[in-house]
């Protein structure tokens, strides 16, 4: 899916790591959210209340995911899952763009 119809978008952005990375939520009809961001190199760890679904738009990252020993690289068109309430840590390599889309 290359876009979204019929939705709603929260005008302020999220930002975060001093605006190293940032993102915008899309709100469905049926209740459910995205957000749509751009992450900058660097490293960084993110907390999740919901399961989430990341998917790679463009650019390159490693990933290490709760419960995992070894670092896995996520490039354009490959997405990956977190589970609900843990962290992930991520080294972005190149300018990310993402869509994460959370499983409440």
């Amino acid at each position: 899916m290359t876009s979204f119809e019929n939705v709603s978008v929260i005008k302020q952005a999220n930002i975060y790591f001093d605006g190293k990375v940032t993102s915008r939520t899309v709100l469905f009809h049926d209740g459910s959210r995205k957000t749509l961001g751009i992450m900058l190199p660097g490293e960084y760890e993110f907390g999740t209340a919901a399961a989430e679904v990341m998917e790679m738009l463009a650019g390159e990252m490693d990933v290490l995911l709760p419960g995992q020993d070894a670092w896995r690289t996520y490039k354009r068109g490959e997405t990956f899952d977190v589970p609900a309430n843990s962290k992930f840590k991520l080294k972005v390599m190149t300018v990310v763009d993402y869509c994460c889309s959370y499983k409440e």
